[in-house]
């Protein structure tokens, strides 16, 4: 897809992109530069509120597995330090 930027620096987004993430006017957008490309990412007004319960009735890891999974990661490091790695 590609647009046309303005003599003032705008650009359009088309209407299929606008609907497709819910992009209405007043909508935010961050601008990401990042490895030689721009990204526009939909940013909410409540960008925390949309963080609660994702995580909800999903089985797995738990804070200890964590903790027990990172002690793991670190006795390896140290193992391999010990034999000269």
């Amino acid at each position: 897809m590609i647009v046309t930027v303005s003599s003032k620096g705008q650009i359009v987004l088309p209407v299929d992109l606008r609907r497709k993430y819910d992009i209405q006017a007043g909508s935010k957008l961050a601008i990401v530069d990042m490895a030689g490309a721009i990204y526009l990412v939909p940013v909410s007004d409540d960008p925390l509120s949309e963080l609660c319960g994702m995580f909800k009735g999903r089985p797995g890891f738990s804070s200890e597995d964590f903790l027990a999974e990172r002690r793991r990661e670190r006795d390896e490091e140290e193992a391999g330090y010990r034999n000269g790695g």
